[in-house]
Parts: structure tokens; C-alpha cells; sequence
């Protein structure tokens, strides 16, 4: 893959608008973070549809129906996650309550209009709607999770000394480390590749390598470790951990997106962003990394 200076062009300054209404999303306060996702959230889902659309035609007509209300609902388990950042004249629960009736409704809507309204779902159909729950939906509740720290998210008084470090890390840090590890990735991975890489990572992304691949693991965890340790006061495999499996995860993420496009039959899931795609290549190392890092800071906390 050689490094071509007009793409790298392209999208350095395409990433330096996104970086910067990302990174108002990510630092005003609760309610922009939780914004700026539900914006990434219908722009995933409505990228998701036209994939699976065009992978499974004779269950599109499903998926149109009732792929809105659908996302809807994930939308609202998002509501559920984000917790206090929602709160109310310092009361979450109205926008909790509001939620879990939206979600009731329209899952009684679906059910009403499967059984008794003539729009039955086939069975693909179910299935590709439930894994968008799943692969769009819960990623962004989960990152919702972290970020406003709890329920059941590790306390600066967890018991364990490894739970008190991880904690240290919840709340506004970890999704900006998440983050900032993932755009390291992508730029270190891109720029090793243009000029090492030799050997092809898999058939579903022809252009990223092994060589480019390893070294953008490698350098965005060593960067990532060095800023936690000189520039917070860590110890540096706090962060290190953190970026380690996001860089892992986020590269699998990658791949799926890709499989999924190969699949479908296209070479973007959308067109966003110049040089960069859409929501879904956008954010298609996010939505992989997120479980993978909620879960470590679920278990670390222990």
C-alpha cells in the first residue's frame, strides 16, 4: 500500500473537523456526550439497514418497517445507561421512565403489527434487527455506562488494588482514552502499512497488513502508556491495558465492518466523511473496543 500525500491530505483535514465536534461532544458535559452519540447511533443504524438490506434483499422489506422502531429502543436502553448525566433538576428518573415506556410501546407496536397486522418479520429479518441491538445499540450504552460511572462501574473504594486503579480511569477519562487510542491506531497503523507493510491482514481489507497492523498496536500502546505515566501520574500499564485491548478489539472491528461491506457489496458503508466513510467506518473500532473495555473495567473492579 503506498503512501499516497493527497489521500493523506484528504483525510487529515476531514479528521481535523471530526476530532473537533467530537471533542466538544466528549468535554462540554453529559448531556453533549450523550448528543453526540445518539447522532453516531441513527447514523450506524441507518448505515447498518442499507448493508443488510443489500445482503439479505428479500428481507428488506422487514428491515424498513421496523428497523426505525427498533433503533429506537436500543436508543432508549442508551437512556437507561446514561444514568445521572440525564438527570433533571438532579433527578434521573423521569428520563428513565420515559424510556422504558417509549421501549414498551414500540416493542408492543412490533409484536401488534407481526401477529396481527399483516407485517411479519422473516426469521433473517429477526435476526439481522437483534444483532443491531447487539453490535450498535449496546456499544454506545455501555460507553454511556463508563462514562457516568455506575452502576456497578469500579469506585475510587473498590476493594482490590487494581480495582482502585481502574477506577481512577471511569467516568470522563476512559472514553477519551478509548478514543484517542483508537484514532492513534488508525493514523500509526495507515502510516507503518504505507511504508512497511508487505504482508496482507485478511482478504476482507486487502489494503491494511500485518506490519502495519503490529506497529499500530505497538506504537499507540506505548504512546498511550507513556502520556498516562509522564503526563497523569500513572503507573503506565494502567493505561497501557486500556489501550492494548482497544487496539486489539477496535482491528477486529475493523475487520467485521469490512466483511460486512464485502458482503454487501460496497466499498463504504456511507459517505460522511471524505476519505473516511461513513458513521460505521467511522466508528467501527469503537463499537468492538467498548464491550471489550467495559467488561475489563467490570472485572478488574472486582
Amino acid at each position: 500500500m503506498a503512501f499516497d500525500p493527497r489521500v493523506f491530505r484528504t483525510r487529515a483535514l476531514t479528521a481535523l473537523v471530526f476530532v473537533a465536534v467530537m471533542l466538544t461532544g466528549l468535554l462540554w458535559n453529559g448531556w453533549s456526550f450523550f448528543l453526540l452519540f445518539s447522532v453516531v447511533h441513527a447514523g450506524c443504524w441507518l448505515e447498518y439497514g442499507r448493508l443488510v438490506s443489500r445482503m439479505r434483499p428479500a428481507a428488506a422489506a422487514g428491515l424498513d418497517a421496523h428497523l426505525p422502531a427498533v433503533a429506537v429502543i436500543g436508543w432508549c436502553g442508551m437512556v437507561l445507561a446514561a444514568g445521572d448525566l440525564l438527570a433533571i433538576g438532579g433527578d434521573a428518573t423521569l428520563p428513565a421512565a420515559i424510556a422504558c415506556a417509549v421501549a414498551l410501546l414500540l416493542a408492543v407496536t412490533i409484536a401488534y403489527r407481526h401477529v396481527f397486522g399483516g407485517r411479519r418479520l422473516r426469521a433473517d429479518a429477526v435476526g439481522m434487527l437483534l444483532l443491531g441491538l447487539l453490535y450498535l445499540s449496546l456499544p454506545w450504552a455501555l460507553l454511556l455506562h463508563i462514562r457516568h460511572g455506575g452502576p456497578w462501574m469500579p469506585s475510587g473504594d473498590a476493594s482490590s488494588h487494581m480495582g482502585r486503579d481502574i477506577a481512577t480511569l471511569t467516568g470522563r477519562t476512559m472514553p477519551l482514552v478509548v478514543i484517542a487510542t483508537i484514532w492513534l491506531n488508525d493514523t500509526l497503523a495507515y502510516l507503518t502499512g504505507s511504508f512497511f507493510g508487505r504482508t496482507p491482514l485478511s482478504r476482507f481489507s486487502p489494503r491494511k497488513t500485518w506490519e502495519g497492523t503490529l506497529g499500530g498496536i505497538g506504537l499507540s500502546v506505548a504512546l498511550v502508556a507513556a502520556f498516562g505515566h509522564y503526563g497523569m501520574g500513572a503507573e503506565a500499564w494502567r493505561y497501557g491495558s486500556v489501550a492494548f485491548l482497544t487496539a486489539v478489539a477496535g482491528t477486529l472491528g475493523d475487520l467485521l465492518e469490512s466483511w460486512l461491506k464485502r458482503k454487501a457489496g460496497v466499498k463504504d458503508s456511507g459517505s460522511l466523511m471524505p476519505g473516511h466513510g461513513g458513521f460505521l467506518d467511522r466508528f467501527d473500532s469503537l463499537l468492538a473496543a467498548v464491550p471489550v473495555v467495559w467488561l475489563y473495567c467490570m472485572l478488574a473492579g472486582r
